[in-house]
């Protein structure tokens, strides 16, 4: 009786015994593709109409989405400080562009499911491009997709769809106008940034406090190695509608104190300190972070937003990232009760230096 013979991978041969059934496996065949199934707006004109008419009407609800985002820039503005008003102007702003965006995304994928051809087919590539036949091809490619998407033929989608693009972008541009100086002919440096953030809230003999406390501070209250977030004393007396977080964001100090044999200073800077204590701006000079981290073994400040760093030894200079000058000091001293107090405002805009730029 014959017996089929398996072979192994290492040349060894198998001869199965008499009465051992061999199972002898077919090649897997391949699967075929599931029967298509027709879609209800293939099969039926109203539904296909019906789809046609969904898809441009949430188009058209994109475009009033970016329509009223850039209302609402103009009807809640932001420019007279209410915190009311710049509450309503962010909401209603970001409820205008998440409808514009969100009715794009919900159509386009509508009109994919219901409304483009629903037929597969098979692209084959070709190992060569670049010639005549094949740019043909490429033309005859996107004449195919213009067809089974129905772009060409349904004009209200292509209007409506590219009037939704059109306009999704102007709340972007609109909000750019919140960049621009806010003059008016009674003050006609209220938007200047240059002279706004070269005067803050410090003046000869203004107190050192506490934030937000407005505490003042003491000499004897600053320990070796420790950091204080600093305020003008006068700044915790006003109101939020008085301007309180405008002036805050820009008279904010980070004191510290060290060995005074440990800094280095100019000639000209030798009474900006007292006893091994100075005091820098607190507002980053790339973008105007917080920096508010202080490493008290190397001095060195760090700004959490970019990574910048600053060396309080040596007048807050920069030693690493992106900010592109030093963090102003606070020139200061004590009067006669102890009390630390300025010597002047600072001497140079605080803030990022490219408000410096005319």
């Amino acid at each position: 009786m014959a017996h089929e013979v398996e072979a192994h991978d290492d040349g060894r041969s198998f001869v199965p015994s008499p009465g051992i059934a061999v199972a002898v496996h077919d090649p897997v065949a391949e699967p075929a593709l599931p029967p298509h199934r027709e879609r209800m707006t293939d099969k039926n004109p109203a539904r296909m109409q019906g789809a046609v008419r969904g898809v441009y009407s949430l188009f058209y609800l994109s475009l009033a989405g970016s329509i009223w985002a850039v209302a609402a820039y103009m009807l809640f503005p932001i420019e007279d400080q209410q915190l009311s008003s710049i509450r309503a102007n962010n909401m209603f702003i970001g409820l205008g562009i998440a409808l514009a965006l969100l009715a794009i995304g919900v159509g386009a994928i509508h009109w994919s499911k219901a409304i483009m051809s629903d037929k597969e087919f098979i692209e084959h590539r070709h190992p060569t491009r670049g010639r005549d036949s094949t740019r043909a091809a490429a033309v005859q490619v996107f004449e195919a997709a213009n067809e089974e998407s129905g772009f060409g033929r349904r004009t209200m989608i292509s209007g409506s769809l590219i009037a939704a693009l059109a306009a999704s972008i102007l709340p972007g541009i609109v909000l750019f106008r919140g960049l621009a100086p806010f003059n008016t002919p009674d003050n006609p440096v209220k938007g200047d940034p240059v002279t706004l953030l070269k005067h803050t809230m410090w003046d000869e003999g203004m107190k050192l406090a506490l934030d937000p406390t407005g505490t003042p501070i003491k000499a004897s209250d600053v320990t070796l190695g420790a950091a204080f977030h600093v305020i003008p004393e006068k700044l915790a007396e006003l109101g939020h509608e008085e301007g309180y977080l405008e002036e805050k964001a820009k008279a904010i100090v980070l004191l510290m104190r060290l060995r005074p044999e440990q800094l280095i200073e100019s000639e000209e800077r030798k009474d900006w300190s007292y006893d091994g204590i100075v005091a820098y701006s607190k507002v980053c000079t790339h973008v105007g972070c917080p920096v508010a981290l202080y490493e008290q073994q190397t001095h060195h400040l760090l700004c959490p937003c970019h990574q910048s760093q600053f060396d309080v030894t040596d007048h807050a200079k920069v030693i690493f990232g992106p900010a592109a000058r030093p963090l102003p000091q606070l020139p200061i001293t004590v009067d006669a009760e102890g009390y630390l107090i300025a010597r002047s405002d600072f001497t140079e805009p605080v803030g990022p230096s490219f408000w410096e730029r005319h």
